[in-house]
């Protein structure tokens, strides 16, 4: 189905996989078959004490033809894996581990133009309210934390429960806990094996016996554990601040941290009270107050009255530090495909910008509006909706054909703080009707159309004049395009096999940091900007460095049509003062780069490591052809815009 269903796509190449120790067969298979379905080969890593089950697997592989080469099987301890990290040879990367392994390899690949895939840690919240099947939230419960021996990265392993209900459902967590059997996992009758090694035994109870001195209630019942081996108890743990260690730190084992809320409004801030986001549960009765809660928790998997549901159709995977990417359904396929290669990456049509002091445009006659000698404008900073002075108050000038045409800020490092504030703060653009996204873009179209002379004149001081005017024609096609995709850009319906439907929701990432090329300035300004809105992004814009006034004469357009302040955030200033701050803010969620330095993309993705956000960056020489349709407006543009939820709604059981 690849022609047809992704048309213009191919194969990523040379991929190397590393899987860890709990899931071995799983994690193999979610990773190997999407991978040599798209026509990749692949170089797998097991971990070094699960290695026996894809070495057997291997077996298989020659059994039934695989080519040599396609799949190769490298087993071995960290070594092996800095190894595949690091070599040039490999084009994508996809990893499940810890987020602590997730950021040094984001650091390690920084600037390699290798593709990333990260599936990491959690802290999943496991929501009760009053009106559940408390019996079922209990056996839910059970299975989503204590499956496994709790070393599973999505494990409900925060229980939120509504507090007119906490005491019923705590007694009855603690009675069917006292049934759960832990010993030889060969036996049939066994619920929890041994932890998978002494290390990890010794880290779990680390934590248990620290919330005990915290004062933490800790219970764990009187069960008779095998002598050898590394076995824990199921545990407890009540009263728990929801700052404390144990309600934010990922033990990767069979405890569960308890916690009390009474609105929904509380569960939800307190779901999102952690740096992970990779799976959660919501149990009630009223499915309207399920899927009220489902969309407003910040994770990639939404399990609602049930838990660990998975399958090939959906996708799996998470928000924040949980890392990005995702395994199963198309969006697991795209990981694996990347688009045909182009011949050149900027279209024949588009001139470089001129160089800095050149007489492009100095020659226009008299009478052009081009000679604005008389009024040399100070712009500002465009921040919360409002133009905001510089906090270092100091400005630049604009040189262009070899004159000064004005001042710009030089922002600073508190600049881009304020700048992200506010655009942290404007959360209703994600709320608000996609439609009513759609309304204020086409009308953003329409006032750049009504100024577009006055926009042409400011680029044609530095390109030719009828260049400058296809630039403004094609700056307002891409506000329209996006316009329409606004409400068009649905998620899909899913018919997994359970009694129910899975939804898969495209939401916005949240806060995306934009960095502005100097090619094509106010097309490709636009081309950034108006995807990221219509999706229901807030923005925090660069704009070219050597062509800032398009930008702050924009911002004129977005006061006059009724988007919301903070929703855009514009600061000028010298990249290598703004850039780092940017890439390292930690309320930052994604950084798009696409101008071609390669440099300066390396440093974007080093940065980003700390919170671990999205970056999308086109570091080859030239950038991109932003007047081509495919590198300028393609689909490539909402996928990167959004990020998949799948939640799945059980019915009829």
């Amino acid at each position: 189905l690849l022609a047809t269903e992704y048309a213009g796509q191919q194969a990523v190449g040379v991929v190397g996989q590393i899987v860890p120790w709990n899931f071995p067969l799983l994690m193999l298979a979610w990773k190997l078959a999407p991978a040599l379905a798209c026509g990749n080969t692949v170089v797998f890593k097991p971990a070094e004490s699960t290695s026996l089950t894809a070495l057997l697997f291997a077996e298989l592989a020659q059994r039934v033809g695989l080519p040599a080469g396609v799949l190769n099987i490298v087993t071995g301890d960290g070594a092996v894996g800095q190894a595949i990290v690091g070599h040039a040879g490999v084009d994508k990367l996809a990893f499940t581990g810890s987020t602590e392994v997730g950021r040094a390899i984001r650091e390690a690949t920084a600037g390699s133009g290798k593709r990333l895939s990260l599936e990491l840690g959690g802290k999943s919240p496991y929501i009760v309210f009053a009106d559940a099947d408390l019996d079922g939230a209990v056996e839910g419960l059970v299975d989503g934390i204590f499956f496994n021996q709790g070393q599973v990265c999505c494990a409900g392993s925060r229980l939120l429960v509504q507090e007119s209900v906490q005491a019923e459902l705590l007694a009855k967590l603690r009675t069917r806990m006292a049934k759960i059997r832990v010993g030889d996992p060969l036996d049939k009758n066994t619920d929890m094996g041994a932890i998978v090694d002494a290390t990890q035994l010794a880290r779990i109870s680390g934590l248990v016996n620290g919330a005990r001195r915290q004062g933490l209630t800790v219970w764990q019942p009187e069960a008779r554990l095998p002598a050898a081996g590394c076995f824990y108890p199921p545990t407890l743990i009540s009263d728990a601040d929801p700052s404390a260690e144990v309600a934010q730190t990922e033990i990767f084992g069979p405890v569960l941290v308890a916690m009390s809320f009474r609105t929904p409004a509380e569960a939800v801030a307190l779901a999102n009270n952690t740096v992970y986001g990779l799976a959660s549960s919501v149990w009630s009765e009223s499915i309207s107050l399920a899927l009220e809660v489902a969309p407003q928790i910040q994770a990639g998997v939404v399990w609602v009255n049930s838990v660990n549901r998975f399958d090939a159709s959906c996708g799996f995977g998470g928000y924040r530090q949980s890392g990005f990417g995702r395994e199963g359904g198309r969006e697991g396929l795209r990981e694996y495909l990347k688009p045909l290669a182009t011949a050149q990456r900027r279209g024949a049509g588009q001139a470089s910008a001129a160089p800095q002091g050149a007489s492009a445009g100095a020659e226009q006659p008299a009478g052009s509006a081009n000679n604005r000698a008389a009024i040399n404008r100070t712009a500002k900073l465009y921040i919360g909706g409002a133009q905001q002075r510089p906090d270092g108050g100091y400005t630049r000038a604009v040189v262009l054909g070899g004159r000064e045409v004005g001042q710009v800020p030089e922002g600073n490092r508190k600049d881009i703080r304020n700048a992200v504030e506010a655009a942290r703060k404007a959360t209703g653009w994600a709320a608000s009707s996609a439609h009513g996204r759609a309304q204020v873009l086409f009308y953003l179209a329409e006032n750049l159309a009504a100024r577009a002379q006055d926009f042409a004149d400011l680029l044609a001081l530095d390109c030719p004049p009828e260049q400058a005017t296809a630039e403004v024609e094609a700056s307002i096609e891409r506000l329209f395009h996006h316009a329409a995709w606004a409400d068009k850009y649905d998620g899909a319906v899913h018919q997994a096999p359970l009694h129910g439907i899975v939804t898969a929701l495209n939401e916005p990432i949240g806060v995306i940091g934009q960095i502005c090329p100097d090619e094509a300035p106010l097309l490709a300004m636009v081309a950034m900007l108006a995807p990221a809105v219509a999706m229901g992004n807030r923005v925090v814009l660069l704009p070219s460095r050597r062509h800032p006034l398009l930008a702050t004469e924009f911002y004129q357009l977005l006061d006059t049509s009724d988007l919301p302040g903070g929703v855009v955030n514009i600061v000028t200033g010298a990249l290598s003062a703004l850039v780092p701050t940017l890439a390292a803010h930690h309320d930052v969620d994604a950084i798009w780069r696409h101008d071609g330095d390669a440099a300066g993309c390396a440093e974007v993705e080093k940065l980003s490591a700390g919170n671990l956000k999205r970056c999308w960056v086109t570091r080859e020489p030239g950038g991109r052809d932003w007047f081509d349709a495919a590198q300028g407006a393609g689909r490539e543009f909402l996928e990167q815009a959004t990020q998949v939820k799948n939640i799945w709604i059980p019915y009829g059981v």
